[in-house]
């Protein structure tokens, strides 16, 4: 399998393997390669892991730098409370970012994370859909 594909693999399988209460919300972190959802299935929490871009360059001449960049998406379809699901959604996504963050998985090392725009507001305001993509960057030197 490609590089690329077995950290977002090992992601979603970081945060499955979380200790319950970790997120203080359940749920299962599915790994995909193109997330597409109805509305219907938003009324439910998709936590999705997507592999996002792969850059590779020489680190020495017997070894490879891949710097590779995993997208966590959080999406639900809002009831009436917006505020303050918005709320509650936002300490999920920076505590799926605290929990990653610093962890080695297997030999991939995190390096940082970006989470901009907080949540996409064209999907809050045309269909009532909070969707937030937080941005994991690793590293992983292979030998040649």
């Amino acid at each position: 399998m490609s590089v690329i594909l077995d950290v977002a693999d090992a992601v979603a399988a970081a945060l499955n393997a979380a200790e319950e209460g970790t997120f203080g919300v359940d749920f299962i972190a599915a790994r995909m390669v193109l997330p597409r959802f109805k509305l219907e299935d938003l009324s439910t929490l998709h936590v999705t892991v997507v592999p996002a871009s792969a850059g590779v360059e020489m680190q020495t001449r017997s070894t490879v730098l891949y710097e590779i960049e995993i997208n966590i998406g959080v999406q639900k379809l809002l009831g009436k409370d917006v505020d303050d699901e918005i709320e509650d959604l936002l300490d999920l996504v920076e505590a799926i970012g605290d929990y990653l963050r610093g962890r080695t998985l297997d030999d991939v090392s995190w390096m940082r994370q970006d989470n901009d725009p907080a949540y996409a507001t064209d999907h809050l305001a045309n269909q009532n859909v909070f969707t937030s993509v937080l941005t994991i960057t690793y590293r992983l030197l292979v030998a040649k």
